[in-house]
């Protein structure tokens, strides 16, 4: 049961409607018209009190008398509870809350992303780079205060709080929250809702890595194996490291990496490689190829033929990628 103060406002306003449909019914079972039984209900509710508008009976007298002690006392804790909603700073809560969800509804083909903390942030962020909508779950609130995507407040590993984020009309979903437990019920919550949601989880144990897999998540990422990898590759390779690390995640190279999946009825589609001359139509350099069953084939060769649902990688300016993308999905 609700017992919030906006909870109870509501309850409040709902007895205050009730006392007046009483009212007019009332006045209307004595003989007068519904306009004089609605006027009668609301002068008599609001202790306005112009006139009456006959000479009562001894049983209508009672029931005015009834209609006063009720309404007025309805309508004094009504507006009690309002003034407490409004200082509280609660209305404006709730009516943020109402346009979130409003806004999150109208959301499809979105991602998830579950714990708004310094790995949540960066996977949020870039995703927003990268053109992606994206809805924010987390438990606290003070968190949430200044996100700047569309927040859902509420325990992630709860079905109803992923259903608030539009996890039907999902494309994606992220378990990023502290524990490896935690992230395995969303895993679990989200996979029983939609089988289809692609799922990567984080997992801060190696030994977490298989339990969350075999929950269902398509990926499962250690941030601190990366972290040290990429460590490494800054020693190792630094050159390419850092060259990697410009095309996919900075703005101040000139060049992008990209993946397009090839549609099926794609003007590409049983063309190889050298006859469709993607360097010379839009100027991008396609460095791999993946195959249908999950295959990379890098460096292609230019008699391979590209077939329907192969994704491409490729690598070029923004100019030579939309370019690409224009041609692929013709």
């Amino acid at each position: 049961m609700n017992y919030s103060p906006i909870g109870r406002l509501q309850r409040a306003i709902a007895m205050v409607l009730a006392v007046m449909v009483i009212g007019t019914i009332g006045y209307l079972l004595f003989g007068l018209s519904f306009t004089d039984a609605v006027y009668q209900t609301v002068t008599t509710v609001t202790t306005v009190g112009f006139r009456e508008l006959k000479n009562f009976t001894v049983a209508e007298q009672w029931f005015t008398i009834f209609i006063i002690v009720v309404g007025v006392s309805t309508v004094l804790y009504t507006f009690t509870l309002a003034v407490q909603v409004v200082v509280d700073g609660q209305l404006r809560d709730f009516v943020g809350r109402r346009f979130m969800d409003r806004e999150i509804s109208k959301l499809s083909g979105h991602t998830i992303v579950c714990g708004w903390g310094r790995v949540g942030r960066a996977v949020a962020e870039d995703l927003a780079d990268a053109g992606h909508a994206v809805v924010v779950v987390d438990l606290d609130p003070d968190r949430l205060a200044a996100v700047p995507f569309p927040t859902v407040v509420g325990d992630a590993t709860l079905d109803s709080t992923l259903r608030s984020a539009g996890l039907e009309r999902a494309g994606a979903l992220i378990a990023a929250l502290e524990g490896d437990a935690e992230n395995l019920f969303v895993t679990l919550s989200a996979r029983a809702i939609m089988p289809e949601l692609f799922i990567v989880a984080r997992a801060r144990q190696d030994e977490s890595v298989p339990k969350l897999a075999n929950a269902g998540a398509d990926r499962v990422v250690n941030p601190q194996e990366l972290g040290a990898a990429r460590m490494a590759s800054f020693v190792a390779r630094p050159h390419v490291a850092e060259f990697v690390d410009v095309v996919m995640h900075e703005r101040s190279l000139e060049f992008r990496m990209q993946e397009f999946a090839v549609p099926e009825r794609s003007s590409l589609a049983g063309v190889t490689l050298r006859d469709a001359d993607l360097r010379k139509q839009t100027g991008v350099l396609i460095l791999a190829l993946r195959r249908v069953d999950g295959s990379f084939t890098t460096n292609p060769d230019p008699d391979l033929v590209i077939e329907p649902h192969q994704v491409l990688i490729a690598v070029g300016t923004d100019d030579d990628i939309a370019r690409l993308d224009e041609l692929i999905t013709r």
